[in-house]
């Protein structure tokens, strides 16, 4: 494999192209357009509404609209989205795209700049790492038929972070927002262009001290610093062959002062910010950074060649509470909050905020680090006179790997403060290594018959993971207590997709293909596997824009996983939970009410999904409860919309977002949701004013949550957890 590796890679960063992008009109009705820009997989707004399958862009000025740092409040305006909130600010999303599982996004293939930025993406999907969706450009969000093209999970999507890039002209951007919590926010960009080079300097601060108030007084916030650049250089216009070389380089910190630990249902009704003394000591810190080297070149006019060589290195640990042991055993956390009457010790003991005695609480250190590296190449070659088509051959060869040497504090409250009591050795907890080596290919073939386009695609992934648990009694890990397990799995993912024009107003789009997610590394479990089929359509009418998907999920074998997360036992092993039925539909209209006015503008946008799932098969797990024929997927609302409206003139803009996501069930089940299995439904407004001082300089001011909603996110991994409650900031945007 080693050899492999270094032979792609050589591949990669000596065979890589350039290409130029012409923009075509905005309408539904040109399919002969081909597209390939660096890092990106779609590009444009009028790439996803002509895309084969469902696909949605967010652009930069979508973006910049509300100025979201919480990428849960950006993503839940997109059909087909489920989030499952977590803390509040979207420090760590939880992402279902058309079904799938939310817990930690680890269902769906996550992208920065083309490239997987999960910090394990293969061993360890789970995605505690996530980019800051405020240094985004736009966001790529790739369903149905033709994401076979981007794996390794293909059942519900793809989405992919687009970061800020290179200008083409020597450009600076400054931008401060303050607001209440004593948030912060700080972005200074320059970049500039010449003939041949071209270069980024991005700095990025966010941070809050947190709207969650902890008993004896403490900070529940955060402090995020995130540091990129880029440094490119192409060939001059005047050679025959162009190409270009792209080097990326991004570093970021965090501190999160974070607990998996919620409240009671009782404590929630009466403080839904209140945040329990137990936790005091719960604390994350992070640090990622990335290597990211894409060279393009165009040998022949009809084809080019992209290729990216990239490195990722995450470390995290998550310092929380784990158990509660006031003689009775080791309670977690999430039984004693669900049932304190059962656990009535040991829910005074974290409620209470009374002193105990010594080593009550169990504060384990979820210490693991990450890498994730590989080459990538793919060739797009165009070529038809009378029928155009487009063949885009791909192929991978990525490693990573999750290391967990992680071990328990003990700890007690004394005189109202959390205390450390009996501290462990390093490594007496988990005590393993995870890692996965990965070979993929690809092949989507795009051919153009008039008003009919027809994308038929083919991804190959053969898959080995590995795990090395060397035992709590082995910190040294000297192999004395090592058990050993491997997986392997070899399969292909077919998908074919077809838009049908009628005319240059109306189409017709539909296609079925592979679901796949790996399986883990334990032998006797399988990979996840469905069908999944989808029909929709597009108009663009007199200035209204719509898009309607219906789409159908058959699962042959769903997988769990037993994350801390979502209420399990935090093994992260991967079981079979057999067959399942999703199914659902998407809608998004848009209008501007002034669309022929030159000054003015009120563009009004509304989208809606509807989601149903089914179990097939009947068992019981720690995850989903006890599972019968009929009972839905936990945490997937089957109802969300969001309505958008603004008005616009060239000196100031007004927006406002009002969304609604409807209740969920926290344990799989039917009918009626009993109050303790249940997440009641929201509905919340953000509002967002700018106002251009000249055309360099603007005041912004933004607000989310503007009823001051109090309401419930989730129950897992531990107990309620409250949404945010009403903010504001107001800041300037200098350009220079």
């Amino acid at each position: 494999m080693n050899k492999l590796y270094t032979i792609l890679l050589f591949v990669g960063i000596s065979s890589l192209g350039y290409s130029q992008d012409t923009k075509p009109a905005d309408s539904v009705e040109n399919l002969q357009v081909i597209r390939l820009k660096p890092n990106s997989i779609l590009g444009s707004k009028f790439e996803a509404q002509n895309r084969t399958g469902s696909s949605f862009y967010m652009s930069e000025r979508d973006l910049t609209k509300f100025n979201y740092t919480d990428v849960n409040r950006a993503l839940l305006s997109i059909p087909g989205v489920n989030v499952t909130e977590e803390d509040g600010f979207g420090l760590r999303p939880n992402i279902s795209l058309r079904g799938t599982q939310a817990e930690r996004s680890s269902k769906i293939t996550l992208m920065e700049d083309g490239v997987l930025i999960a910090p394990a993406p293969y061993s360890a999907p789970a995605a505690y790492y996530f980019p800051n969706v405020a240094r985004m450009e736009a966001i790529e969000v790739l369903k149905g038929s033709s994401q076979v093209q981007y794996g390794p999970f293909t059942t519900g999507g793809a989405i992919n972070f687009v970061s800020s890039s290179i200008p083409n002209e020597r450009k600076g951007y400054a931008r401060m927002n303050v607001g209440n919590y004593n948030s912060r926010q700080t972005e200074l960009r320059i970049g500039d262009s010449g003939e041949q080079w071209g270069y980024m300097v991005d700095f990025l601060n966010f941070s809050s001290d947190g709207f969650k108030d902890l008993d004896g007084g403490g900070n529940t916030g955060f402090d995020r610093n995130d540091y990129s650049g880029k440094l490119s250089w192409r060939t001059k216009k005047d050679v025959k062959i162009q190409q270009s070389v792209t080097l990326k380089l991004q570093y970021s910190e965090g501190l999160d002062n974070e607990t998996y630990l919620g409240l009671a249902d009782a404590d929630f009704e009466e403080n839904p910010y209140r945040r329990y003394l137990a936790s005091a000591a719960d604390i994350i810190s992070t640090e990622h950074d990335q290597i990211q080297l894409t060279h393009i070149i165009q040998p022949w006019s009809n084809v080019t060649i992209q290729s990216t060589a990239y490195s990722n290195n995450f470390k995290r640990n998550w310092y929380k509470l784990d158990y509660v042991n006031t003689g009775n055993g080791n309670v977690g956390i999430n039984n004693l909050l669900v049932d304190p009457v059962t656990f009535q010790d040991e829910y005074n003991a974290v409620a209470s905020g009374a002193d105990t005695a010594e080593d009550v609480f169990g504060v384990k250190a979820n210490n693991r680090v990450y890498y994730s590296r590989g080459v990538q190449t793919k060739a797009n070659i165009r070529f038809g006179n009378n029928v155009l088509s487009d063949l885009e051959l791909g192929v991978r060869y990525h490693e990573d790997q999750e290391d967990r040497f992680q071990w328990v504090d003990l700890y007690g409250i004394e005189n109202g403060r959390m205390a450390l009591t009996s501290p462990a050795t390093r490594g007496t907890d988990a005590n393993r290594i995870s890692e996965a080596q990965a070979i993929a290919l690809h092949a989507l073939y795009k051919v153009n018959f008039g008003k009919l386009t027809v994308t038929p695609g083919l991804r190959y992934e053969d898959i080995t993971l590995t795990r090395d648990n060397y035992g709590s009694n082995d910190p040294g890990r000297t192999g004395i207590d090592l058990s050993s397990r491997e997986n392997t799995v070899s399969v292909f993912i077919p998908g074919v997709g077809a838009n049908y024009r009628i005319n240059n107003t109306w189409s017709f789009f539909g296609g079925m293909h592979k679901g796949f997610s790996p399986p883990g590394s334990s032998p006797d479990v399988d990979a996840e596997e469905s069908v999944n089929y989808e029909l929709g359509s597009r108009f663009l009418i007199g200035g209204l824009r719509g898009e309607t998907t219906v789409f159908f999920n058959d699962y042959s074998n769903l997988l769990g996983s037993d994350l801390a997360a979502s209420g399990g036992g935090g093994t992260t092993d991967m079981f079979n939970a057999g067959d399942v039925d999703v199914a659902g539909i998407e809608v998004s209209f848009s209008y501007d009410l002034l669309e022929n006015n030159s000054k003015w503008s009120l563009p009004l946008t509304l989208n809606y999904t509807h989601t149903q799932t089914e179990f097939q098969t009947a068992f019981d797990s720690d995850v989903y409860g006890e599972v019968a024929v009929g009972d839905e997927i936990p945490y997937i609302a089957q109802n969300q919309w969001n309505f958008l409206a603004g008005i616009s003139h060239e000196k100031f803009d007004i927006n406002a977002n009002a969304r609604f996501v409807g209740e969920m069930r926290t344990q799989a089940g039917t009918g009626s949701i009993a109050a303790a299995e249940r997440v009641d439904r929201n509905f919340l407004i953000d509002v967002s004013g700018r106002y251009n001082f000249n055309k360099n300089l603007t005041g912004t001011l933004n607000m989310i949550n503007v009823l001051d909603n109090e309401y419930a996110v989730s129950r897992q991994p531990a107990g309620l957890r409250p949404g945010h409650p009403f903010g504001i900031n107001a800041g300037l945007i200098a350009r220079f």
